[in-house]
This record gives C-alpha cells, structure tokens and sequence, in this order.
C-alpha cells in the first residue's frame, strides 16, 4: 500500500470548500454559549433561589453526558415538542421544516454554556474579594464594577480555557456527520469513499483541524497577553 501524495492535496481543497459552514458550527456555539455561560454563572455566584438548583443540574448534566447525546436528544425530542405545541396552538407548522443545522447548533450551544459557565464563575472566583471593595471604595457600583474590572480580570484569566473550548467545539461539529451534515469530516468520508482512498483524505482533514487549531491558539496567545495588559491597568 502506497500513499498518493497528489490525491491528499486534491481532498485538502475539495474538503476545505465546506470550513466555513464548520467554523459556523463552531463560533455560533461557543459565542451563544458564552452569553448562557456568563447569565448561569451569576445566578449560581449569588445562589438566587429556585434558579440555582436548575442551572445547577443543567450545569452537571451537560458536563456529565456525551455532546452526541445532547445532539441526539435535541435532533429527536426538540421536534416532538414543537409539534406538541403547534397542535396545541392550532398551528400549521410542521417540526420537519426546520433545518437540521438548527438542530446541532442548538445542541452545541447548550453544551457549550454548561462548560463556559463552569469557566466564568472558577475565572470570578479567582478575583479577590478586596478588589470588588474596592471598585465600590471609588465610587462604582456592582454592575459597573462588574463590567469594568472584575469581569475583564475573569476573562483575561479564563482565555486559555476558552480556547480549549472553542477547539474542543470545532472537533466535536464532526459529530454533525452523524446528522448527514456535510462538515468538514464528512465531506472527508464521501470524497474518501468515491474515490476508496480513505487515508489521503483523513490525512488532508486531519491538517485542516490541526491548522486551524493551531491559529486559534496563535490568535488566543495574542489576545490574553493585550488583555492581561490592560487589566494590569488597573481601575
């Protein structure tokens, strides 16, 4: 068995034709999951009643359980509940019109707030307490404080965190093949089928995870030393 050398190149461009619908897959998640991140850790921080104990199983289950589960039970149990309601409303709408993307967006997302949340609150938890006072000593109040010093300061603690995530998140769109997604891996499984070349083209999808990969880290190294820099600043 021999490798075709010229085979990898010609998969490496018919399989990077579909890198921008998987970095979709990846920044739509991981930026909405941020946002659920940043809401369930607050409310876990401050242990409001009746919402912490939830965000508190969301948090475990997410955590706890395989991301092809999330997007299995999301593919098969979000549409019964559409339907459901649908009929309820006396609505003619029909779950199967929505798109399957929709599906593993949300799936991913859900999966990605459990985790950021985890990383915001471990990253708020690290700011001393006298530096919150502090703020409150120069006249800032909670939510300014919050947005202007110790949010920054949890951030530019949790960069390397949150770049585990987004990669973890750009591996795990490949689960999508499982969907008929045409992703980056599985467009690499059709184009090794037709042609029966299969370690070419995992070869040549393997070197656009890896490349991209390796410029979220270069880009993720330069953003934590600028913001590192201006938390520095101080108030």
């Amino acid at each position: 068995m021999t490798i075709d050398f010229a085979f990898i190149f010609e998969a490496l461009i018919e399989i990077s034709k579909v890198l921008p619908l998987t970095l979709f897959m990846t920044v739509t998640p991981v930026i909405l999951g941020i946002l659920i991140g940043i809401i369930v850790a607050f409310v876990r921080i401050q242990q409001i009643k009746i919402l912490a104990p939830m965000l508190n199983f969301y948090v475990s289950f997410f955590r706890g359980t395989p991301i092809i589960m999330h997007i299995m039970l999301v593919y098969f149990g979000i549409p019964i509940v559409v339907d459901v309601i649908a009929k309820a409303l006396k609505i003619e709408y029909q779950s199967s019109s929505i798109p399957i993307l929709f599906f593993v967006i949300l799936a991913l997302t859900l999966s990605a707030g459990a985790y950021a949340s985890e990383i915001i609150r471990s990253g708020i938890l690290s700011v001393p307490k006298g530096q919150l006072e502090a703020a409150y000593a120069v006249g800032l109040t909670f939510s300014q404080a919050m947005r202007r010093y110790i949010l920054p300061q949890a951030f530019s603690k949790s960069i390397p965190n949150f770049t585990n995530v987004f990669i973890g998140f750009l591996h795990a769109t490949s689960l999508a093949f499982f969907l008929s997604v045409k992703e980056l891996t599985g467009v690499a499984n059709i184009v090794a089928s037709i042609n029966l070349k299969f370690l070419e083209a995992f070869i040549a999808v393997g070197l656009i995870y890896w490349s991209v990969s390796a410029i979220v880290e270069w880009l993720a190294h330069r953003i934590e030393k600028r913001v590192t820099a201006y938390s520095k600043g101080g108030i």
